[in-house]
């Protein structure tokens, strides 16, 4: 999609970001309601220190309209976390997804980061797919009860 654009998060998306997340997986997951207080958290915390030379937001957009979002925050020195990557699903299966992993990653890499690692749920086929092309390997999997939602929680891990 060649007029999407991919520009950094502003603290104004705050509630667009949050009630995606909680419409698309309420809707597509069965997540019960505690799961957009958890991303306003995430995003409480961001928007209220970040450090933007090794953490950042970013937002696709197609003619002012979002589509996406995606975060790399610090997890320690030489970690970084992604965190909060949706698409919208008219968004999805057009290159989206790779453009925003590659502008996160390319961050992460820049800012001096050794590795980034993700949580996500085996449920999203799509998205690890996404992962392991891009050179994410699979770290760990084990079966939670999360949101109301028995799941396979996974954890993979990307080293530069």
């Amino acid at each position: 999609m060649d007029d999407a654009i991919i520009r950094i998060f502003d603290p104004a998306d705050t509630k667009w970001v949050v009630a995606q997340h909680a419409t698309l997986y309420a809707r597509d997951d069965g997540f019960d309601d505690t799961f957009g207080p958890l991303v306003a958290s995430i995003l409480t915390d961001f928007n209220s220190g970040h450090d933007a030379a090794c953490e950042r937001g970013w937002i696709v957009e197609v003619g002012g309209q979002r589509l996406g979002s995606i975060f790399c925050m610090r997890h320690d020195a030489v970690t970084a976390k992604l965190r909060l990557f949706l698409l919208l699903p008219e968004a999805r299966g057009l290159g989206l997804g790779q453009r925003l992993l590659q502008t996160c990653m390319g961050f992460a890499e820049a800012a001096g980061y050794g590795r980034m690692q993700l949580w996500t749920h085996q449920s999203h086929a799509a998205a690890c797919a996404l992962y392991r092309k891009a050179g994410w390997r699979l770290e760990g999997s084990r079966p939670v009860h999360s949101f109301s939602q028995d799941l396979v929680e996974q954890t993979w891990v990307y080293r530069f």
